[in-house]
C-alpha cells in the first residue's frame, strides 16, 4: 500500500470514530440515594461521604456523567426520619445506601424491592434486617460495625491506663439501640478481668445522662463506654460535658468523641467501610442481587487517645501504650 493511500484510510477511520461513539448514545444516569441517620453538621459523616464518593469514582462512576448521588441527612427524630424515607422511596432511586439501624428499619417497612446497602449497622441479623451474614436474602446487604467482643477490648484499654478500674458502664438508649442489652448478655469478661463489674446504663434524655454520669463519678474506679448508636452520637456534647465535670474517663468507637473531650476511642474505621461499600453499590448497579452478596464486617480498626484529657484525669500514659495508638491528640 502506498503511503498516500494509507494516510487516507487512517484519516477515514478517524472521521468514522466519532460517528460510532455518537451512535452509542450517552450512558444511562443511575441514581443512588444516601440516607444518613445523623444531622447534617455531623463532622464524622463528611469524611465517610467523601470516602464513598472516591470509592465510586475509582470504580468508574462519575457524578453527573453516569451516576447521580443524592445525600440526605435524616437525623434521629422519627418524624424527620420517616419523612426522608418517604421522599426517597417516592423518587425511586436505583439503590439506597442506609446508615443507622432506625433508617434501615424504616426503609424495610417501606420497600421490599429497591436494593439497600446498609452501612455501619450493628447486629443486622439480631435486628432482623437480614436472615444470615453469608446470604442476606431479599433486597438488602451491607457492612456491619461492631460485635460484642469489642466490649472486652474497651475494658482492656481502659484498664491499661486506669489501674484501679473496678466498674465499667456501657451507656446507650434502649429505644434506639435495643441490641446492646443482648451484647452485654452475650459478652463474658475474661478471667483476667473477672474483678471488673460491667453494667448497662440506659438513658433517654439529657437529664438522665447528667444524673447517671454524676452517680458514676462518685466511684474512683469507674470507666464509661459509649455505645456507637444514633442517640448517643446526637447527645455526645452533653455526655462529655458531664464526664468532664465528674472526672469520668470515657471510651467510644468514634475518633470525633476524642477530639471533643473523651479519653480515647477504639473502633472500626467508618470511612474505610463507606469506601468499601462502594464496591457493592457498583456490583448491584451492574446487575447483581443485593440479597446474594454476603454482609461484610469491618477489617480496619483505629485507636486514638487524648493526652490532654489523660493528664487532666491524672492517668499516666505509658510509652508502650502510646506506641500502639494510631493517633495521639495533644
Amino acid at each position: 500500500m502506498k503511503r498516500r493511500e494509507f494516510i487516507g484510510l487512517l484519516g477515514g477511520a478517524c472521521i468514522a470514530l466519532p460517528c460510532t461513539a455518537w451512535a452509542q448514545g450517552p450512558q444511562q444516569l443511575r441514581r443512588v440515594s444516601l440516607l444518613l441517620g445523623v444531622d447534617e453538621n455531623d463532622p464524622e459523616m463528611r469524611g465517610r461521604v467523601k470516602a464513598f464518593r472516591l470509592g465510586m469514582r475509582d470504580l468508574g462512576w462519575v457524578e453527573g456523567h453516569n451516576v447521580q448521588i443524592e445525600i440526605r441527612y435524616a437525623g434521629v427524630e422519627p418524624v424527620s426520619l420517616n419523612a426522608h424515607v418517604a421522599d426517597v422511596i417516592r423518587l425511586a432511586p436505583d439503590l439506597i445506601v442506609a446508615h443507622s439501624s432506625p433508617v434501615v428499619a424504616a426503609l424495610l417497612r417501606t420497600t421490599s424491592t429497591t436494593p439497600i446497602v446498609f452501612a455501619t449497622v450493628n447486629d443486622p441479623v439480631g435486628q432482623g434486617f437480614i436472615s444470615n451474614l453469608m446470604r442476606p436474602g431479599g433486597n438488602i446487604t451491607g457492612f456491619s460495625f461492631i460485635e460484642p467482643a469489642i466490649i472486652g477490648k474497651w475494658i482492656s484499654l481502659l484498664s491499661d491506663v486506669k489501674s484501679d478500674l473496678s466498674r465499667v458502664a456501657l451507656m446507650f438508649n434502649p429505644d434506639t439501640a435495643t441490641y446492646f442489652d443482648a451484647y452485654l448478655r452475650s459478652f463474658e469478661i475474661s478471667s483476667q478481668r473477672a474483678s471488673i463489674k460491667l453494667e448497662p446504663v440506659h438513658v433517654r434524655s439529657v437529664a438522665e445522662i447528667e444524673k447517671a454520669v454524676a452517680e458514676l463519678g462518685r466511684e474512683p474506679g469507674i470507666g464509661l463506654m459509649l455505645a456507637p448508636e444514633p442517640y448517643i452520637n446526637a447527645v455526645r456534647g452533653a455526655i462529655l460535658k458531664a464526664a468532664d465535670q465528674h472526672r469520668v474517663p470515657v471510651i467510644s468507637a468514634y475518633r470525633q468523641f476524642v477530639v471533643e473531650g473523651a479519653l480515647m476511642s477504639y473502633g472500626p474505621d467508618a470511612a474505610d467501610i463507606f469506601r468499601r461499600l462502594s464496591s457493592y453499590v457498583d456490583r448491584i448497579l451492574k446487575g447483581e442481587s443485593a440479597g446474594n452478596l454476603p454482609a461484610q464486617s469491618p477489617d480496619k480498626f483505629e485507636l486514638v487517645v487524648n493526652v490532654k484529657k489523660a493528664k487532666a484525669l491524672g492517668l499516666p500514659l505509658r510509652d508502650t501504650f502510646l506506641q500502639i495508638c494510631d493517633e495521639v491528640i495533644e
